[in-house]
């Protein structure tokens, strides 16, 4: 993986249960690592939802490979320029080499 390739800059996100001061668990997502990820998106759709028009973004990222985002999961998630999107799908690229995520984002 070329490191002119690897020219935007993502964060992957991790929930976290805590539990407040009534006891009561509350989610929170938190930072696993910001890394320098490639960026292509494979395709793209609009759908009607109750009467709205809701479109929906697949992407892939490529990252290198670390001990940091090594147990990466589609329970995770990554956050690129204001967006959120949900991961399904983790391959390792080579012999940890990198790590290819495929997401998908909503624009509701």
């Amino acid at each position: 993986m070329r490191a002119g390739e690897l020219d935007r800059r993502i964060t992957l996100e991790r929930v976290t249960t805590t539990w407040d001061e009534f006891n009561a668990p509350v989610e929170k997502w938190s930072t696993i690592a910001t890394v320098w990820a490639s960026k292509k998106d494979v395709r793209d759709g609009e759908r009607m939802r109750a009467d709205a028009v809701s479109s929906e973004i697949s992407t892939r990222f490529r990252i290198r490979y670390s001990a940091a985002v090594e147990d990466l999961t589609p329970k995770d998630r990554v956050t690129y320029s204001g967006r959120v999107y949900d991961i399904f799908s983790v391959k390792e690229i080579g012999s940890r080499e990198g790590i290819e995520i495929t997401a998908s984002a909503r624009n509701d």
